[in-house]
């Protein structure tokens, strides 16, 4: 029965210290959430582009009208970039690292599938999940979910 007793503590405080220890998303995503959802059709012209692997299109409130819900945190915008035929990622376009330093709401910028922030210098790769490429950044680029039918792009962050 003691025997008994003390696996079940064991497992217990195994998936306590599992459960502490493991990787905190809150810890790397600095950028505040905000509620997002929206549709893109890859069939409209001006998200014809996504089609294309390592091409992008920037979203934001006044992309077809869809206000708040596209314009990603303080009204920066999202990148929306095609990694794969039928696979695309989702990002704020908010500098984590001015933002989590300095406090500042600093919009960066892609040139071809780096990201770039004009204020510190930190490049994020678009083709592995916004991480840090070069510069003195130590966090990805904040993260939306997405999902693609074949059709629409469906991107959204629920709070």
């Amino acid at each position: 029965m003691l025997l008994r007793t003390n696996l079940r503590l064991f497992f217990i405080l195994g998936l306590f210290i599992i459960y502490t220890t493991s990787c905190n998303k809150e810890k790397y995503d600095v950028i505040p959430d905000e509620n997002i959802d929206f549709n893109i059709d890859v069939n409209d012209i001006e998200f014809s582009s996504l089609y294309a692997i390592g091409n992008f299109v920037y979203i934001n409130s006044n992309t077809n009208n869809w206000g708040r819900n596209a314009g990603g945190y303080d009204g920066n915008g999202i990148i929306v970039f095609s990694s794969n035929l039928d696979e695309f990622s989702a990002y704020d376009r908010t500098c984590p690292h001015d933002f989590a330093v300095n406090g500042l709401s600093i919009k960066v910028n892609v040139d071809f599938t780096i990201a770039v922030c004009p204020k510190c210098g930190t490049t994020y790769a678009l083709s592995v999940g916004g991480t840090p490429a070069s510069g003195i950044g130590q966090y990805p680029l904040k993260n939306y979910h997405n999902s693609f039918d074949g059709r629409f792009i469906h991107v959204w962050n629920y709070r």
